[in-house]
């Protein structure tokens, strides 16, 4: 029988240009009880990549936290990451699952429809959707979405049968959580409302209990 994967409705993903570090960052959300935490950098080398998903690893592990790493797949098989979050442009998710075997989380980026089934497909664990708004942490920002396209992407989904939890991203703050939910999102991912904030963990611990109060905070698939 194929392992659970746990797929938590709040996941953080790390600001590598935020006022704290990232080593802080995770700190923070951990200790406020957040339970996944999305490794992204970018223009680093491998080995600097490395020194610093080694001790969010560790902060990880205290905390009992899942580990994602964003692109790196060879980096994630060499530390034994829970598994990897792949944008459009890294490589496929079957290929990274021939790498990292079945037990490994494999998440998906996707800006429209075509691309969840694309990725359903190839049998990813969840996918990450947005972006919900406009927001600076990311380059190259795909379409913004919003409402609308959350729900007419959701009922996509439905009229296909794909079921695979579909994570809201990109601008999204906490008052915007019960209408994501709402529009059939299973839950949120969010980077720079904690990573700029000076209060990091009273808004981690916000989101966490709007989430809660929403729906059960967990979903777990069997592949």
């Amino acid at each position: 029988m194929a392992k659970l994967k746990t797929i938590e409705k709040f996941q953080y993903i790390t600001n590598q240009w935020a006022p704290v570090s990232i080593e802080e960052q995770v700190e923070f959300v951990c200790s406020a009880g957040c339970k996944w935490i999305q490794l992204r950098v970018k223009e680093l080398s491998y080995e600097e990549w490395k020194s610093i998903a080694l001790t969010i690893k560790s902060i990880c592990k205290k905390s009992g936290a899942t580990f994602i790493i964003n692109d790196n797949v060879q980096l994630a098989l060499e530390l034994e990451a829970d598994g990897v979050h792949l944008g459009q442009n890294d490589m496929l998710p079957k290929d990274a699952r021939i790498i990292l075997g079945d037990h490994a989380i494999i998440g998906g980026t996707a800006n429209q429809f075509d691309q969840i089934y694309n990725l359903h497909n190839q049998k990813v664990d969840y996918v990450g959707l947005g972006p919900y708004r406009f927001t600076k942490t990311k380059k190259n920002l795909a379409p913004v979405l919003g409402l609308n396209g959350y729900h007419d992407i959701v009922t996509n989904c439905k009229a296909h049968k794909i079921n695979i939890p579909i994570i809201g991203i990109g601008g999204i703050n906490s008052e915007h959580i019960p209408e994501i939910l709402d529009a059939g999102i299973f839950g949120i991912a969010v980077s720079s409302i904690i990573s700029n904030s000076d209060s990091p963990q009273k808004i981690t611990d916000t989101i966490l209990k709007t989430i809660k109060s929403h729906k059960h905070a967990t979903i777990k698939n069997s592949r």
